[in-house]
């Protein structure tokens, strides 16, 4: 019908896409149907009919050693590539940008301009949508690929809703000062620390403001965005955390809800801010 499956990160900030279909020279004007940077799965549509779709395998049934393909544009511009390997491990924890993902890792050849490209079984059926790669001197054969079964279920939430469901959201910003001169020249305060840099208008904005400097939530010590927004995604929708603060040189303790994240009314992403 039309819809496309890619990586969020490869459309992530595009003003307009284009699809050009394997063995064709026609281009096809793209829509973003939703995107979503934490599993960097994305869905487009484009006004065709009659297309043939590729075929879901269970990913949960890989195993270590298992022969892959892989498909992809490597570089840009070497459209329908192929590439052969194996399943060389299953739930890799990756730091793709930022962000910790479970993948599949292989060692069939990966470049930059894979990402986005199917990892098919020796069935030609879909067991990963290929989306980072290690790469630096003595590296090879390490690249790594979004769990079929994962993807689906991101995309179908993406063509229904335009957005992933039940994804935990406080509204913040945060800003890590890595010592006194940079929290002053950025919070006036010459403490080093994980800094509140910008609340959104409705979320928690009675209860958290702009320079307060996070010690802990729920007990637990925090230094980093990462270290929040881990026990953030744990936060059941509805429910409330203790995040304990300084705040004017008083250490303070608030009730943060957790509310449901919802892209058209939210325009600050849950990260450092650079």
């Amino acid at each position: 019908d039309g819809y496309i499956l890619t990586c969020a990160h490869v459309v992530s900030g595009a003003t307009s896409v284009k699809v050009q279909l394997d063995g064709s020279d026609e281009s096809y004007d793209a829509t973003i149907v939703g995107q979503d940077s934490t599993s960097d799965i994305a869905v487009l549509k484009i006004d065709a009919t009659g297309l043939t779709a590729a075929v879901f395998a269970d990913s949960s049934k890989l195993v270590v050693g298992q022969d892959v393909i892989a498909i992809g544009n490597p570089l840009g511009s070497l459209g329908g590539t192929v590439t052969t390997g194996i399943i060389s491990a299953l739930d890799r924890e990756i730091d793709v940008g930022g962000t910790m993902m479970n993948l599949l890792q292989t060692n069939a050849a990966v470049n930059p301009g894979n990402s986005g490209g199917g990892l098919f079984n020796m069935s030609g059926e879909l067991v990963g949508i290929v989306n980072a790669k290690s790469s630096g001197e003595n590296v090879e054969g390490l690249g790594f690929a979004i769990p079929s079964n994962d993807a689906s279920k991101v995309a179908e939430e993406l063509m229904t809703n335009g957005y992933v469901t039940g994804k935990a959201y406080i509204g913040v910003s945060l800003y890590y000062a890595s010592d006194s001169y940079t929290a002053y020249r950025n919070f006036r305060n010459s403490s080093p620390g994980l800094y509140i840099a910008q609340v959104v208008e409705g979320y928690n904005d009675d209860v958290l403001k702009f320079g307060d400097r996070i010690i802990a939530v729920d007990g637990t010590e925090v230094s980093s965005a990462d270290d929040v927004k881990a026990i953030v995604k744990k936060c059941e929708i509805g429910s409330t955390m203790k995040f304990s603060l300084y705040r004017d040189g008083k250490l303070i303790e608030v009730d943060v809800k957790c509310y449901e994240y919802k892209p058209e009314k939210t325009d600050v992403d849950f990260s450092e801010v650079q």
